[in-house]
């Protein structure tokens, strides 16, 4: 099984990008973040007709998930259950039956802005709701996988200047704290079970020639379950899309699991 989480910064801007490189990858299942669509305007005929399967929440001109698989999904779960929240930021569904089933939880974290903004403090509540929920997800399917793009570089490892950095969102002590506790829910960031180059980043800003530069971070995670971690053969970051014609700031990572 092949997993893949990509934030595309407007799919209706890079839809032709993510079909060819689903014609070239062959995954699984793609994860979407930024969709940047209303619900009724996710281009489902062009998915199928690229052989996958979609569940999506959509949101206009912000945020947007989906799921594209190749089966069917089922109980098909939207954001946060019990959490108020006009943003969709989650989609979640399970694929498959018996004990290779698999429970996909795809997120679009906050960003949070900047240490003194509210959207920092609206984003350490969300963590604190989804890491709630994801407990009892857990309890309830051995084999979970929760990817997207988490707006957090979980070391200094994972930012390409750390003491620029040094007390900037996406690398505050409380939002690293916050990923170490979904972590703690048992699972592994499938990244870091295999050896990688130095200075492996997922996402690169668009000013200041940050892609050449190699001036990025890495925030775009997969992370697994005891079961599907053990069975995990690779985790890569793709740089490819990030060299197209009006890329995404972002590029994908790719999980590849022995199970299904």
């Amino acid at each position: 099984m092949k997993i893949a989480t990509w934030n595309v910064n407007s799919l209706k801007v890079r839809l032709p990008q993510v079909l060819d490189w689903l014609a070239t990858q062959k995954v699984d299942f793609l994860c979407l973040q930024e969709l940047k669509l209303d619900q009724d305007r996710f281009p489902l005929a062009q998915i199928e007709a690229a052989g996958y399967k979609a569940v999506w929440a959509g949101q206009k001109t912000y945020n947007g998930v989906a799921i594209l698989s190749l089966g069917e999904g089922g109980d098909v779960v939207r954001n946060i259950p019990g959490f108020e929240d006009p943003q969709q930021r989650v989609i979640t569904a399970t694929y498959g039956v018996g004990s290779t089933a698999v429970r996909v939880i795809n997120a679009y974290c906050p960003n949070g802005q900047s240490l003194e903004s509210d959207k920092y403090q609206y984003k350490l509540a969300w963590y604190d709701a989804f890491a709630d929920w994801l407990k009892t997800e857990m309890e309830r399917h051995p084999n979970v996988v929760v990817l997207g793009d988490y707006n957090i570089a979980p070391t200094d490892d994972d930012v390409h200047n750390p003491e620029r950095w040094k007390g900037q969102v996406l690398v505050s002590e409380p939002e690293r704290a916050a990923l170490t506790r979904l972590i703690d829910l048992g699972l592994t960031d499938s990244f870091r079970l295999f050896d990688q180059p130095p200075k492996s980043f997922s996402w690169w800003d668009y000013r200041l020639n940050g892609y050449k530069r190699n001036a990025g971070l890495r925030i775009d995670h997969i992370l697994l379950s005891e079961p599907l971690a053990k069975a995990c053969r690779s985790c890569v970051i793709d740089k490819v899309p990030r060299e197209n014609p009006q890329p995404s700031d972002h590029a994908p990572v790719v999980a590849e699991i022995a199970i299904g």
